[in-house]
């Protein structure tokens, strides 16, 4: 992997037995062969930067995305956010829309969620790296199985988390609705925001959740940039 990716303590724990895997050093393989040929996406330093960004004990949610943004400055390693100064892509829009709907936030000025991160939202990709330009090219070289553990994972050994997203549905099985909240909506891109998504008001049913299982709520819109 690209730049010596690192991933907070908290999470090489919690993973370790993960990372033991067999198929982690194929993927690596696979990553530093793709780096030598094509432009990837994020860039090295960023790929575990949701975990950097929301240590393990401190997650309260996840918002469940699939891969990558696959344009040049875009993705950073959260799902759904992007760098500073860089246009909002259109499921971000649809999803600051609901935001603005829902609880009534201003309409973010930044794509950076980043904030969000640090309220402790697991902003994970079922996927967590692309090739520039080619939507889903890391599809089924290892990265589901890690994701798919890290969901596991936190419904096994956490409590009272919030899983949102279209692949939340996907990836039910994984998860202990006894435990657990499960927000099943359509992708916010345009192709099925109206399917659903628009309405669904994830950001108070969270925090609806969160407060009454003595958790402190998600502090959506009151960050430095929004």
């Amino acid at each position: 992997m690209a730049t010596n990716p690192s991933i907070h303590e908290s999470w090489k724990e919690a993973l370790k037995a993960e990372f033991a895997h067999p198929y982690m050093e194929e993927l690596k393989a696979f990553l530093v062969e793709e780096k030598k040929n094509y432009t990837i996406f994020p860039q090295g330093s960023n790929i575990f930067n949701a975990f950097n960004s929301t240590p393990f004990e401190n997650v309260k949610v996840v918002i469940l995305g699939q891969d990558p943004y696959h344009g040049a400055g875009q993705a950073h390693g959260l799902s759904f956010s992007v760098q500073q100064g860089i246009p909002l892509p259109p499921s971000l829009q649809n999803i600051f829309k609901e935001l603005v709907s829902d609880i009534g936030c201003e309409y973010p000025k930044s794509g950076d969620l980043s904030h969000w991160a640090r309220e402790g939202v697991l902003l994970l990709n079922t996927l967590l790296t692309v090739r520039s330009g080619e939507p889903f090219s890391h599809k089924e070289r290892g990265w589901e199985r890690f994701t798919d553990q890290v969901i596991r994972t936190l419904s096994e050994q956490r409590e009272h988390i919030v899983f949102i997203g279209a692949p939340a549905g996907k990836k039910a099985a994984l998860i202990d609705e006894s435990k657990h909240l499960i927000l099943k909506a359509p992708h916010p891109s345009p192709l099925s925001s109206y399917r659903g998504f628009f309405g669904s008001k994830p950001f108070s049913h969270t925090n609806r959740y969160l407060k009454l299982n003595g958790i402190l709520p998600i502090q959506w819109c009151l960050s430095t940039g929004f």
